[in-house]
């Protein structure tokens, strides 16, 4: 893998799953978070009825954007991801009791972890990607939940589903489709082919 030393690739978030998956495949990058009200965009979306999809590209987007501004000339990728589960959308848990809460609402259903991811260089955007994954939770007991919220911890919560499927999340599920580095975050296949053709990455 040859990454060309021009332009610059930003990766406009402060995901460590997001660097782990580009600095494992060898990619060379900045990684700045991008400060933006995602409740309010995520509460305009649900207002004017958007698909998850159109959601996902939406806050994708907003920070691509935000953080391509200070640094025109670099290759600015901004990625987001929703929990869709019979219509409802998750945010992240914002403590055990909420952990909790969330994996009794997945516990025994199918839910769809939706990703959205946007570049943008010299004031536009250049590229955007949409996708799904689903996934189906086994039913879970209250002993197991008990056991699994205190062994992840604080771990828990950076995840919108409240599980790390890189981690002990994983004895959560019966069925799992679609990439697993989409399923973390960051859909690589298609990023990667779209910096190959972007010149980024040597075809």
């Amino acid at each position: 893998m040859i990454q060309a030393d021009a332009p610059r690739l930003i990766l406009a978030s402060q995901s460590s799953a997001r660097q782990a998956l580009l600095r494992a495949a060898a990619l060379q990058f900045e990684a700045m978070p991008a400060a933006v009200d995602e409740d309010a965009l995520k509460a305009s979306a649900r207002a004017e009825d958007a698909r998850p999809e159109d959601a996902a590209v939406m806050l994708a987007d907003a920070k691509a954007a935000r953080i391509a501004r200070r640094h025109p000339d670099a290759l600015v990728i901004g990625a987001d991801q929703l929990l869709v589960c019979d219509g409802a959308w998750f945010d992240k848990p914002v403590d055990a009791v909420a952990v909790a809460d969330h994996l009794r609402a997945l516990a025994g259903r199918t839910h769809l972890l939706v990703n959205g991811v946007v570049a943008h260089r010299h004031g536009q955007r250049v590229w955007q990607f949409a996708g799904r994954c689903a996934l189906t939770m086994r039913p879970l007991s209250e002993k197991f939940i008990a056991a699994y919220v205190a062994a992840e911890g604080e771990a828990a919560r950076h995840s919108v589903g409240g599980y790390r499927l890189e981690g002990p999340g994983v004895h959560l599920f019966t069925r799992i489709e679609g990439e697993h580095s989409a399923i973390l975050g960051l859909p690589m296949l298609p990023l990667l082919a779209f910096l190959r053709q972007h010149g980024v990455l040597a075809d």
